[in-house]
């Protein structure tokens, strides 16, 4: 336990050192020595506390990995958010029965371009999943969607939260 207190004074030292070497008035001299302490104690927070959230992760995998879904939603800068119904009723008569689903996907991607006015448009997991869940033969007549477009103009397309 004699070691950690001449490391101490040897850091003071330092410390005292680089405030001589640097003219400054008083005042700056202490912000500087405190500025110089804060950061060390903020990483040795930081180390630790990746190291409990990967114990919660762990422990409670399916809540932990619904809040960073929920997370990943609230940190996009929504400037427009609209529900849609699209009706993909047409897909059934248009398209063979090997291909309804991938175009009933196109669909609803350009149906969600059209009426939010962007390009870059992205079909979440679960819309894909709800569209693909009865094979590629037999995509639902309509599916009802959450439009989320950004601050850059890309556009996310999520299922509705009350169907």
């Amino acid at each position: 336990m004699s070691n950690p207190e001449p490391k101490e004074e040897t850091e003071a030292e330092a410390a005292e050192e680089e405030v001589k070497e640097a003219p400054a008035p008083a005042d700056a001299a202490e912000t500087v020595e405190a500025e110089e302490v804060e950061p060390e104690a903020e990483e040795s927070e930081e180390s630790e506390e990746p190291e409990e959230a990967e114990e919660t992760e762990t422990t409670e995998a399916p809540s932990a990995a619904a809040e960073e879904a929920a997370e990943g939603e609230e940190e996009i800068e929504v400037v427009e958010e609209k529900v849609y119904t699209i009706p993909l009723r047409h897909v059934w008569v248009v398209t063979p029965r090997g291909r309804r689903a991938p175009r009933a996907v196109r669909d609803v991607r350009d149906y969600v371009a059209r009426h939010m006015k962007s390009d870059e448009v992205a079909v979440s997991n679960e819309i894909n999943s709800a569209i693909w869940s009865r094979s590629i033969n037999k995509p639902p007549r309509k599916i009802t969607v959450r439009a989320v477009k950004d601050k850059e103009g890309k556009v996310i397309i999520y299922p509705a939260k009350g169907a």
